[in-house]
């Protein structure tokens, strides 16, 4: 079945459906989302959205911290205008009723706010420690109300549709997204969604990783699909673990979030002792990078299977109207975080690349957009700054929305015939364990070597077993039926590489890139994005230089 639209949005977070509000007034909008409308990584993100709302910070102030965290790879360009562009974003978040935690008394400012790691002021607005959860709740409900925003729940995005038939000025073909084939994994069918302009808003992609905070969906297709078309990608090399995940046998990838180190909380060994003033001088509050990497060091000298959070020097009734889930959860597997430290290890969280962008969200594929996580933006650089994720989403979501709206007239719909997908010689497979089993090995393959300490030897390791998995996932994909398992299987193949691939070509360590052959940072060579793209001839990735 063909589903023409003016605007198709793959994703269904804060970046996604914050464009599909904005971009109602404009014409039909298709989101396509793999699960429930609810189900995102904006929903599980925690501890909040930064953006200068006290009388005491500043824009300056804001931008430092982001540049200092980011290694010298943060674009200044896109921090100065993400931040400036920040308060304006946030109240028309609430304008759309987004509720954020109000301050008790007049303190120069309108709302709580709480202070992360890396950052040199409170800034960081929160719904408790539900954030996340507070802004997709406030999204879904307003855009299921708009007539001209359809939402196709439990349908999972195969491949962009391009074509080549427009020139540049050198009389060069260029190619442009004319939308996507989409499956219905309830149905069974897959159909071509046609539309005028195509963004990526699908998340990231922690689940190529063994241990991770990120929900299920979170497979990596969005970048999968970009490359496979031809767009360039920038630094997958720079994966933030975040560096508090709550160890215990029953808990699945639960996060225990940055804010409760910014309301005090301290990390100790199992010994009681504290080591982080060995690592940096903002001891418990360094950046992400800084202390997922000292925890890591400090459990292969110990041996332990994790050390401890401490923030029982706080009230329990600070601690539960704070923290409420986090406390509530904590309890569930016997942890009263009031009397208890939390025990905790690092876990992959964030992707700081992605499909490259410019200022307005376009990739290097004409008509096709990527906002959110999915995206590298260069305002992260090599380590994102906690909380900066929530407000890079909405600022470039609007800045999306301003470069559609300006193309919209100019932009004829499709008329191309787009041929249906043809599944024509595939068969059903009776052989769901060679999925189950690759999915298995590559998260432990890129646990083990493309983790937070890696080397060559480690990635070349990587590098031969993901090439081998890759080769054996496309002759499946080629011979039978596609399901959701499959697609997903195929595209955190395609990530590893990808990953695996930028940190071969990186030959340092920065931010969240940490090789043991190169344990310096090398500003003369390698103060640049690591780009790559899709090898004409060998489908493999290509560096490009930035």
């Amino acid at each position: 079945m063909e589903i023409t639209t003016d605007i198709l949005i793959i994703g269904s977070g804060i970046a996604g459906l914050s464009l599909a509000i904005k971009a109602s007034e404009l014409g039909t909008v298709a989101v396509v989302t793999k699960k429930e409308k609810f189900e995102s990584n904006t929903n599980y993100a925690q501890g909040g959205i930064a953006a200068v709302h006290d009388q005491q910070d500043s824009y300056e102030s804001h931008i430092r911290d982001t540049l200092i965290c980011g290694a010298g790879l943060s674009h200044p360009e896109v921090v100065e205008f993400v931040v400036k562009e920040g308060p304006a974003r946030i109240e028309e978040l609430v304008r759309w009723g987004v509720e954020f935690t109000r301050a008790e008394i007049e303190v120069g400012h309108t709302y709580d706010l709480g202070r992360e790691g890396g950052h040199s002021h409170r800034r960081v607005l929160h719904a408790g420690d539900l954030t996340g959860r507070e802004i997709e709740r406030a999204l879904t409900e307003k855009v299921s109300r708009m007539k001209t925003v359809h939402v196709y729940e439990n349908f999972v995005a195969i491949d962009l549709i391009l074509s080549s038939s427009l020139k540049d000025q050198q009389g060069t073909q260029r190619p442009r997204c004319l939308g996507a084939y989409v499956y219905d994994y309830h149905q069974n069918v897959v159909h071509t969604f046609r539309a005028r302009f195509v963004v990526l808003a699908s998340g990231g992609c922690g689940k190529v990783y063994l241990v991770t905070t990120n929900p299920d969906i979170a497979t990596g297709d969005g970048i999968a699909m970009a490359y496979r078309a031809g767009a360039l990608i920038a630094n997958m090399e720079f994966i933030q673990f975040h560096p508090t995940c709550l160890y215990h046998p029953e808990a699945k990838s639960f996060l225990i979030s940055e804010a409760v180190r910014g309301e005090g909380g301290v990390l100790r060994l199992k010994s009681g002792e504290t080591f982080m003033e060995r690592y940096h001088p903002m001891k418990s509050l360094a950046p992400r990078d800084v202390v997922a990497k000292a925890i890591d060091r400090e459990l292969k000298r110990s041996g332990d299977d994790y050390v401890l959070l401490d923030i029982t020097h706080r009230d329990r009734d600070f601690l539960s109207s704070r923290f409420p889930n986090i406390y509530r959860k904590c309890l569930e597997f016997g942890i009263d975080i009031a009397v208890d430290p939390i025990p905790v290890v690092p876990a992959a969280h964030y992707l700081c690349g992605g499909v490259m962008v410019n200022h307005f969200g376009e990739t290097t594929i004409d008509g096709l957009f990527a906002c959110g996580e999915v995206a590298c933006t260069g305002l992260h650089g090599a380590n994102r700054l906690a909380s900066n994720s929530l407000l890079e989403a909405v600022v470039f979501a609007h800045r999306t929305f301003l470069r559609i709206a300006e193309m919209f007239p100019k932009v004829p719909e499709p008329d191309m015939t787009i041929r249906p997908w043809d599944n024509r010689g595939a068969t059903e497979s009776d052989e769901s364990i060679v999925v189950s089993h690759n999915w298995d090995e590559i998260r432990r393959c890129m646990w083990h070597y493309v983790g937070i300490v890696r080397s060559d030897k480690r990635l070349e390791r990587a590098k031969r077993r993901i090439d081998l998995i890759g080769r054996e996932i496309e002759e499946y994909y080629r011979n039978f039926v596609v399901t959701r398992d499959l697609l997903e299987l195929r595209n955190i193949a395609i990530v590893a590489k990808l990953i695996i691939a930028c940190a071969m070509t990186r030959k340092e360590s920065r931010g969240l890139h940490y090789n043991l052959d190169y344990p310096e940072a090398d500003d003369q060579n390698w103060l640049r994005d690591t780009v790559i793209s899709r090898s004409p001839s060998s489908g493999s990735p290509h560096p490009e230089r930035s």
